[in-house]
């Protein structure tokens, strides 16, 4: 092999060899070629499950619903402490005058008391108007507005209730009217706010219905006393206002304590004084001979109330 021809063999191999080099790897001889192994992935960071919120529960509507309930307490007047007897000697329908005798003296000199009277004579004085049981049930329903509450009720009541005035005349006799307050209705509003969850203040107020039995007696045994108007058969309307607090006792019971005042219409009960077997010079038939009439002059009988309340709630939530 000459010079030339080895020289030319060597480069051929070493033209070779960088082919080889230079040419991707192949997995089987084949033709195939071997991937390059993956970079492998970079850790993927997942942030932790954020804690669940707390689930907040609805408010609580407590007072809402419907409830019944009962109440007992003390009932006692309000004012009359100078009430009077008025008079109308001729009959024209304005009371207001004095009952005087032949001597143009005053027969009623001796005054007025409030009360039954204790003897014919105004030294014997009056037994004051004592109070009485105030007893009954109602039903109603509240609305429970985030802390403000509004609602209605209907109640009947008994009513331990009597109401005197007295006129002392010179005779001496003592003329009384009275008015027994037997059955009280009421249809009344409230609303209130709650101080806590359990505890409600509230106002009230509404319409009232009240039975009245009237009544009229005097020691005079020679007049004769005629009843000549009385609205009795129709009941006394009025009205009601007042306040109380309330407490949960538990889901369904509540106690509170209630304050109401009353006020009753009472303008329709008169008695006509007429002759009976008194001569005409008697007082009460000098203006006119058919006699006097005579009223009461408080036209309102008003109370006031003190109850403790217990009621049972359905459905207080």
């Amino acid at each position: 092999m000459t010079t030339s021809t080895r020289h030319a063999l060597r480069m051929l191999m070493v033209s070779c060899a960088l082919t080889a080099l230079a040419a991707p790897a192949f997995a089987n001889g084949q033709g195939t070629p071997i991937e390059p192994a993956p970079d492998s992935p970079a850790p993927v960071m997942i942030p932790s499950a954020p804690e669940p919120a707390p689930v907040m529960a609805a408010p609580r509507a407590r007072w809402s619903g419907l409830y019944i309930g009962g109440h007992a307490g003390y009932a006692f007047m309000a004012g009359g402490d100078d009430e009077t007897i008025f008079f109308d000697t001729d009959r024209d329908g304005a009371y207001g005058d004095a009952v005087r005798d032949v001597a143009d003296a005053d027969i009623f000199a001796p005054g007025f008391c409030n009360g039954t009277a204790a003897g014919a004579s105004a030294a014997a004085g009056c037994d004051d108007d004592s109070g009485g049981l105030d007893a009954g049930l109602r039903i109603g329903y509240d609305w429970d507005m985030d802390g403000f509450v509004l609602g209605a009720l209907l109640e009947g009541s008994y009513v331990d209730m009597s109401d005197s005035v007295t006129a002392f005349s010179t005779a001496p006799d003592a003329y009384q009217f009275t008015r027994d307050l037997n059955f009280l209705g009421a249809a009344r509003l409230r609303a209130g706010v709650t101080l806590a969850d359990d505890w409600l203040l509230y106002a009230t107020g509404g319409i009232a219905y009240g039975s009245i039995d009237r009544s009229f007696t005097a020691t005079n045994a020679v007049n004769s006393f005629t009843e000549i108007e009385d609205n009795g058969g129709d009941g006394s309307w009025g009205w009601q206002a007042g306040g109380g607090i309330e407490t949960m006792l538990d889901d369904n019971w509540s106690l509170g304590a209630e304050y109401l005042y009353t006020s009753l219409g009472d303008d329709a009960y008169a008695i006509a004084v007429g002759p009976g077997t008194a001569l005409p010079t008697d007082a009460f038939l000098l203006v006119d001979a058919g006699g006097t009439n005579t009223i009461r002059d408080d036209d309102r009988f008003e109370i006031h109330s003190v109850r403790a309340v217990l009621n049972y709630r359905f459905g207080a939530y």
